[in-house]
């Protein structure tokens, strides 16, 4: 439960394509000053290139970007004094940068993830936060997806239990699942 109920934390889920990183944007562009935190990493991968220059392309220019993999809690604390929300785009790759970076450290892990849930529950400004939900997909074949997979679905439940509002988004449609929010509106 938050602490500092001056701001919400709204959790944005959603299947793969479902509409969510727009909903959750849609949710954000209604603050003046905004920061957007991209957990995703180019790399050598031309796909995810041009996914997030679509991302970039499709942000209001004014808005703050921040670059962050794994310190999703030191940068919550770091950038509140400079916007009205904080939009985290998204936990599925959080996830995966922190398996990739802490591989099987338990405790690497857990403390990422502790760090992000206490900057959420004292924040003093909205925050928005994107993830896959993954717990309605087919067991992955390899060990390796089955952790990312239970791990995810560990750091979802951690910040719905944080959250103000939840909403799952499917085929672009949202459903509230916690809070007040009102059904089909951003």
């Amino acid at each position: 439960m938050r602490k500092n109920q001056a701001n919400s934390v709204t959790l944005v889920l959603g299947g793969v394509r479902s509409g969510k990183s727009r909903y959750a944007q849609e949710l954000a562009e209604r603050f003046a000053r905004v920061t957007f935190v991209a957990t995703a990493e180019p790399r050598q991968d031309e796909e995810m290139r041009r996914k997030i220059e679509r991302h970039r392309a499709a942000r209001p220019p004014h808005w703050t970007t921040v670059e962050e993999t794994t310190a999703l809690g030191r940068v919550l604390r770091a950038g509140e004094e400079d916007c009205d929300a904080i939009l985290i785009d998204c936990l599925t790759l959080f996830a995966a940068n922190l398996l990739e970076t802490f591989g099987g450290d338990a405790p690497s892990l857990e403390t990422c993830v502790d760090q992000l849930c206490a900057a959420l529950e004292t924040t003093s400004r909205s925050v928005i936060l994107v993830s896959n939900e993954v717990g309605s997909g087919v067991v992955p074949a390899y060990a390796l997806g089955r952790r990312f997979r239970d791990l995810l679905g560990e750091i979802n439940q951690r910040v719905a239990a944080v959250a103000d509002t939840v909403v799952l988004l499917v085929a672009g449609l949202p459903l509230v699942l916690k809070g007040s929010g009102e059904r089909g509106q951003p």
